[in-house]
C-alpha cells in the first residue's frame, strides 16, 4: 500500500529551534549579564545548550516533567538553588527574547506546499501540544497539519512505538502507510522505522554515516525522496 501521509518532527525540522533558542539566549544573557562561572557568552551559550540536550532527554525518558525539566535547566546553568517561582521567572524572561527569534526554516514551507496536494500532514512531537500548538500558530503553518500529537500529553514520547502509534491513529492510518521525518537519526528516523513507519533523517549538518537510514541534507530533496518509490504519491485527503 502506498504512502498517504507525512508526519513531521517540529523542532530543528521545519521550525529553527537551535537558531532561536541561541540568539534568545543571547539577548537574555545580555540584559540578565553573564553568570558566575562563565568566561565568555560563546561558553554560556554552549552549556546551554548542553544543558537542554541533558535535561530535555531525562524528560523523555520520564524522569521528571516539562516544567521541571525547564526548572532543572536553570538551575544547572546558573549554578545555584533557586525555588519554583525563582526558576520559572528567569526562563519566562529568555522565552520572551527566544520567541521573538522563531522562524521557520527557508525550505519548510515550499516543501509543505509541493506536498500538500499528494499527502496529508501531521506532527509528532516531543513537547507539550501547548506549546506546540501555539508555535505553529505563530508561525501561520497550523492549518497545515491534520493532527498535532505531543509526548506530554500522550505520557510517552519518541522513540517508544507506541509514540508513532499514536500518531498514526490520529490521522487514522497503519504505520506502514506514513512516513515520518525529523532531524535525529535515531529518535525520529530510526524510532519510525522500528515502529514499522518510513523513516526519513533530515541531516541538516551533513553529518551522514548511517547508511541504513535514508537521509536528506535538506526538505528540498524530500519530495524526489517520496515520489522516487512507487509505494508513495496517493492522493491527499486533507481538508
Amino acid at each position: 500500500m502506498p504512502i498517504r501521509a507525512v508526519l513531521w518532527d517540529i523542532d530543528d525540522t521545519i521550525f529553527d529551534y537551535t537558531g532561536a533558542d541561541h540568539a534568545g539566549m543571547q539577548q537574555h544573557l545580555s540584559n540578565e549579564g553573564l553568570p558566575d562561572g562563565y568566561a565568555s557568552v560563546g561558553q554560556a551559550l554552549g552549556r546551554w545548550r548542553e544543558l537542554t540536550d541533558h535535561h530535555w532527554a531525562r524528560f523523555a525518558a520520564g524522569e521528571t516533567d516539562f516544567q521541571g525539566q525547564r526548572r532543572d535547566r536553570v538551575r544547572s546553568f546558573l549554578g545555584r538553588e533557586l525555588s519554583d517561582d525563582e526558576a520559572d521567572a528567569w526562563f519566562g524572561r529568555h522565552v520572551v527574547h527566544y520567541e521573538a527569534a522563531w522562524a521557520l526554516f527557508p525550505d519548510a514551507l515550499p516543501v509543505l506546499d509541493m506536498l500538500a496536494h499528494d499527502y496529508r500532514h501531521g506532527v509528532l512531537s516531543n513537547s507539550s501540544i501547548h506549546n506546540q500548538d501555539r508555535k505553529l500558530r505563530v508561525l501561520g503553518v497550523r492549518d497545515r497539519f491534520e493532527a498535532v500529537v505531543c509526548a506530554v500529553e500522550l505520557g510517552l514520547s519518541k522513540p517508544d512505538p507506541a509514540a508513532f502509534h499514536a500518531a498514526c491513529e490520529a490521522l487514522d492510518l497503519a504505520p506502514h502507510e506514513v512516513a515520518y521525518v525529523g532531524d535525529q537519526p535515531d529518535i525520529d528516523a530510526g524510532g519510525a522505522v522500528a515502529a514499522g513507519l518510513v523513516g526519513i533523517w533530515l541531516d541538516r549538518a551533513g553529518l551522514g554515516g548511517r547508511p541504513e537510514l535514508t537521509r536528506i541534507t535538506g526538505l528540498d530533496e524530500l519530495p524526489g525522496v517520496l515520489r522516487a518509490d512507487t509505494r508513495f504519491g496517493a492522493p491527499s485527503t486533507f481538508g
